[in-house]
């Protein structure tokens, strides 16, 4: 019998990062619930449990060194390695300012966690991954990150100029791109998910999708085949542009 898969999924005690946790543990994973809010994240993994699912949290504050190495050796002790990694703590701090009204500090801020704390979790976490069969690191991206569709005057988009988002989720793709390269040769397979527009405590429940759709494309990602791609941007309905 096959041991069942771990799985750490950073901001997962709600929205699209409860649904990946959701579903990673319906395929059987161990999944680790990383909430910065400890209370909050055994709240989540208390539901999570009540659905039949092996969920455990983890204090995982993504913007705090200590917390990120804290995290990486109770994996290690607990478990000797790491399946899974999904990035999907996340954030949106602008209103309605346009870019050039653009407060440097909020792009600091932004980049932080949406950005930084990325390459933290995932330099940290990677030593544990390299000793999995087949692992597998997926990152949340957005559309908005996509220079493609957002240059497009007409395109969905062309409405939401988020500098400070947007930029940093360009970067997460370039950030996809640089970790998958750098791994090719190994088993592990790095990808960028898009949930589409979801409601979520991001935009005030604005969005049209739902958490649960929102996570299928990281679901799909993180339970790649050996034969899968690496080094792609997906949504739910197939690859996404650049």
């Amino acid at each position: 019998m096959n041991e069942p898969k771990i799985a750490l999924v950073t901001g997962a005690n709600k929205g699209i990062g409860y649904e990946i946790a959701r579903g990673l543990g319906e395929t059987g994973a161990i999944v680790l619930v990383g909430a910065r809010n400890m209370e909050r994240g055994t709240v989540a993994t208390e539901k999570l449990t009540a659905e039949g699912i092996t969920a455990i949290p983890v204090q995982l504050e993504v913007t705090d060194p200590v917390s990120v190495s804290a995290a990486a050796a109770r994996i290690e002790r607990e478990y000797g390695r790491l399946d899974i990694l999904v990035n999907n703590a996340g954030i949106l701090l602008e209103g309605g300012q346009r870019p050039s009204q653009m407060p440097v500090d909020l792009l600091e801020r932004t980049y932080a966690t949406n950005v930084f704390a990325v390459v933290a979790v995932t330099n940290a976490m990677l030593p544990l991954i390299r000793r999995a069969a087949a692992g597998r690191i997926v990152n949340i991206s957005s559309g908005l990150g996509s220079l493609a569709i957002t240059s497009d005057p007409h395109g969905p988009y062309a409405p939401f100029p988020l500098l400070a988002y947007n930029s940093s989720k360009s970067a997460l793709n370039s950030i996809t791109i640089s970790y998958a390269n750098e791994l090719r040769d190994t088993p592990i397979k790095v990808n960028a998910a898009d949930p589409g527009y979801c409601a979520t405590d991001l935009n005030a429940h604005a969005g049209p999708r739902t958490p649960a759709q929102g996570a299928i494309a990281a679901i799909r990602l993180a339970t790649l085949l050996d034969d899968g791609p690496t080094a792609g941007f997906f949504s739910e309905e197939g690859t996404e542009p650049w």
